[in-house]
């Protein structure tokens, strides 16, 4: 039996515009001495989430700019795919990633879908060591990492099916030692959930059944955050919430590490089905209520769960003078290390991240992010559902807000936007308006679908005031484009002017020559007629550009008086 991987197709970004040019992607070279795999680049891991100490209650401190930084990154309307590690402390999570980041990097560099092999070497066997200056780990006993920590650098990806899409890399704080309280692991393991798309939860030899209480405390939690069905929302809140028949969170992959129990380690295929077998057996009904009713909550919470098992690295790596070098690692472990890259990475598991039924781009999830961590900025308790209701209701309205008012902007620029040269008639351009209000505040609503009455309300009415304001803009850039704004500036001279030279001639063929009066006063109009005449000439050379746009408003002030239906005709999207 052979296992088939649809991989993606990783490409480059050179700026912020969307599909046609991608950001740069950080790539490996090779050094020649040592086949060493190093980054040409400045990408790191960021702390975007610091957890505080026991005076404070371990504290959430959520580093907004430091987020920002790498969601900036991103082409806007990029999709983005979030692959979190979370576990036990010392299990090998910081490990993982940095492998993870340099299948990413080779992959990139060899510019193909997938890693091919030599006939007599594999792709890993050609790198010496994966270093230790991505995401920062060390063998022995002692912590690590703390808080969580983003790959600064995103990958980007083409799907088979035209897709682009973003890949995040995360990682966390480990769990279950001796100086984090249940309610810091709650904590940490609910923030890595809610922002991750792929979820790989790090556990040492098999699966316990603490490690499944844990999962589905946190994931009843999360459900009412995500749905907004708790009982004890307000009626306004049950109201408006649309419960949905969905489950909340995406893919829950246990990764069991030094698995001791493959029945046959040349059967690379076979050992993968093995732990299907096993995931089924854990995941099994159980005549226990609370044992059945954990299950249930998990697999109620997670479209899928899943296993996979990795053997015994080798005691050269556990050692605190390992440095990655390949050649000490188990070739089992290395080999199903290898599928298991291929396995995250291939079209099946590499999704976008989806919150309340929609796959959401970057700044959208930066806006859930933060929201998220700011429910533990007083503490590392677990916050109440109704809290966790609030916070995602109100990152979701915001997106909504924002993207509704996006819309109308991108439709607008079109039609009277700075770089339009045309003039509208001001009933076409209000027109154009309610139309695309219309389009806006459905986007807005089709959004905002949970929450509390009141809070969709204030929302909506955000919206409405930041269009009508734009379209205050909108409507002064249009009429700055008038051909008839500002003709008084040079038609008042001129009517002067013509008038003066008029009475002049009046007054030439009426008066006597021999009158006095008559002199003057044909002198008078000879000279104001001048003045302008000279003032005009003045005025245009000094001002060309102006005279010309004068001119170019005269030709479209007498089409708009020939032509009675005015204006410029545009179409609306």
């Amino acid at each position: 039996m052979t296992t088939e991987h649809d991989d993606v197709v990783l490409v480059e970004h050179t700026d912020g515009n969307e599909e046609e040019n991608p950001p740069i992607i950080p790539t490996l070279s090779v050094d020649s001495d040592d086949k060493k795999t190093t980054r040409n680049d400045d990408a790191e891991p960021i702390q975007i989430v610091s957890i505080g100490t026991e005076d404070d209650k371990y504290a959430f401190d959520f580093h907004e700019e430091k987020l920002n930084s790498i969601m900036r990154k991103i082409p806007p309307g990029w999709k983005v795919s979030v692959i979190s590690v979370v576990g036990a402390f010392r299990t090998g999570k910081s490990f993982l990633l940095t492998w993870f980041l340099t299948y990413l990097n080779e992959l990139k560099k060899r510019g193909s879908a997938e890693l091919i092999d030599d006939e007599d070497q594999k792709w890993f066997e050609r790198i010496e060591s994966i270093g230790n200056d991505a995401f920062h780990w060390k063998g022995g006993a002692d912590r690590d990492t703390t808080g969580i920590w983003m790959w600064s650098q995103p990958h980007f990806v083409k799907m088979k099916n035209g897709e682009s899409l973003a890949i995040i890399l995360v990682d966390s704080q480990g769990m279950f030692d001796n100086e984090t309280t249940m309610s810091l692991t709650s904590a940490i393991f609910g923030l890595s959930t809610l922002l991750s798309s792929y979820q790989i939860y790090n556990v040492d030899k098999r699966i316990q059944e603490d490690n499944l209480q844990q999962l589905a405390l946190f994931s009843e939690y999360a459900r009412l955050a995500v749905e907004g069905t708790d009982d004890s929302s307000s009626p306004a809140q049950q109201k408006t919430a649309k419960t949905v028949d969905r489950k909340p969170f995406q893919t829950m992959e246990f990764l069991v590490r030094d698995w001791q129990h493959f029945d046959d380690e040349e059967d690379y295929d076979r050992m993968e089905e093995e732990m299907k077998e096993y995931m089924d057996k854990v995941i099994a009904e159980r005549e226990a209520k609370d044992l059945q009713e954990t299950r249930e909550q998990i697999q109620a919470c997670f479209e899928k769960t899943t296993c996979f098992g990795l053997s015994h690295p080798g005691m050269p790596v556990i050692k605190k003078n390992f440095q990655g070098e390949v050649s000490k690692m188990d070739e089992t472990f290395l080999n199903l290390l290898d599928r298991y890259c291929k396995r995250v990475f291939s079209v099946d598991n590499l999704k976008p991240k989806v919150i309340h039924g929609r796959e959401v781009t970057a700044v959208e999830l930066g806006s859930y992010i933060k929201a998220y961590a700011e429910m533990f900025a007083s503490g590392a308790s677990f916050p109440e559902a109704s809290t966790m209701l609030e916070a995602t209701a109100t990152a979701n309205n915001s997106n909504a807000v924002n993207l509704a008012v996006n819309q109308y902007k991108d439709f607008m620029n079109r039609i009277s936007g700075p770089s339009c040269n045309n003039f509208i008639k001001h009933k076409e351009l209000e027109d154009d308006h309610k139309h695309l209000l219309t389009k806006a505040m459905n986007m807005f609503d089709s959004m905002a679908t949970f929450g509390s009455r009141q809070s969709i309300e204030v929302a909506r009415q955000s919206v409405l005031d930041v269009i009508d304001k734009e379209f205050e803009v909108y409507t002064s850039l249009n009429e700055g484009r008038n051909p008839l704004a500002g003709l008084e500036t040079y038609i008042i001279p001129l009517t002067i002017a013509l008038v003066s030279y008029i009475l002049r001639a009046v007054t030439d063929g009426t008066c006597s020559s021999y009158s006095q009066t008559c002199r003057n006063t044909s002198e008078l109009l000879s000279h104001v007629y001048a003045v302008v005449i000279f003032f005009m000439i003045i005025i245009g050379a000094t001002k060309a550009q102006q005279l010309k746009q004068l001119f170019g408003r005269l030709k479209g002030a007498f089409e708009i008086i020939v032509d009675n239906s005015g204006g410029t005709e545009h179409k609306k999207d």
